[in-house]
């Protein structure tokens, strides 16, 4: 499946290559927001390091990051569940709740191939 059509008939881009470059380049061109904690946390982890040992969680982190971050509606739905678990739930059972149906989210985009 190449891209698809949310609701609001916003078109959700395809995920990139699962390289460092090509999920960089998709971030910059669909998700510019990301790209500041992107450039950095490759700084930080991997360039200022001279390890590539690192890479395969780099690109797992900011794979489900950009997964989400190119479709708003679910990106918005994750961060509610988890801002309702964080700061309006009483019942533990009930912010545990939505806290796993957040993560399920997280793995299931994790999933994702090139061209999704």
């Amino acid at each position: 499946m190449a891209a698809h059509a949310a609701e609001s008939d916003t078109v959700v881009p395809p995920m990139p290559e699962r390289a460092p470059k090509a999920l960089r380049e998709a971030i910059a061109e669909h998700t510019p927001e990301l790209l500041p904690d992107f450039d950095a946390h490759w700084k930080r982890a991997i360039a200022d390091t001279y390890d590539l040992g690192p890479v395969p969680a780099f690109m797992a982190r900011w794979w489900v990051e950009y997964a989400l971050a190119r479709d708003p509606k679910l990106d918005a739905h994750v961060h509610d569940l988890e801002h309702r678990a964080a700061y309006e739930c009483t019942d533990i059972d009930e912010a545990k709740s939505l806290l796993e149906e957040a993560s399920k989210i997280r793995y299931r985009v994790r999933e994702l191939e090139p061209g999704d």
